[in-house]
């Protein structure tokens, strides 16, 4: 009888199986590790979600500005040189621009003289105060 006790004790441990308490110790000291670097970089993401939407707007402002440029002739007066503006609105709540018309040379680096180039730069600022640069080029060669 004493030899059947003690097989069945032996059966009941092998049968129960649970955690001790330093397995579970070990398991929350690890997820305290791991949490953070898991979860930092989806929080980052979430709170950068929204701004796709803004970058698209900015630049979509941008383009439109250089695309009223373009829509005159190289000669036309609109198109003179002109520093760089201070900001301006732009009829979107929280976006500005600037803008700036100089003559360049045929590397596209700024020069004094007229050999048939103007570069058009519009920058747009968000309400972040990130800033978003579109280049175009204007030629009085057909």
């Amino acid at each position: 009888m004493i030899e059947m006790l003690r097989t069945t004790n032996s059966e009941l441990k092998t049968k129960s199986r649970g955690f001790t308490l330093i397995e579970i110790i070990i398991v929350i000291v690890i997820a305290g590790i791991l949490l953070p670097v898991i979860v930092a970089p989806f929080l980052a993401s979430v709170k950068d979600s929204g701004k796709p939407e803004v970058v698209n707007i900015a630049m979509y402002l941008a383009h439109r500005r250089v695309e009223e440029f373009r829509k005159f002739q190289y000669g036309d007066a609109t198109l003179n040189p002109i520093a760089l503006t201070p900001y301006a609105g732009t009829g979107v709540t929280g976006y500005d621009w600037q803008w700036e018309i100089v003559l360049v040379d045929n590397n596209f680096s700024s020069s004094g003289t007229d050999v048939g180039y103007k570069r058009i730069l519009v920058r747009v600022r968000d309400p972040e105060n990130d800033t978003y640069e579109i280049y175009s080029v204007v030629t009085k060669f057909p």
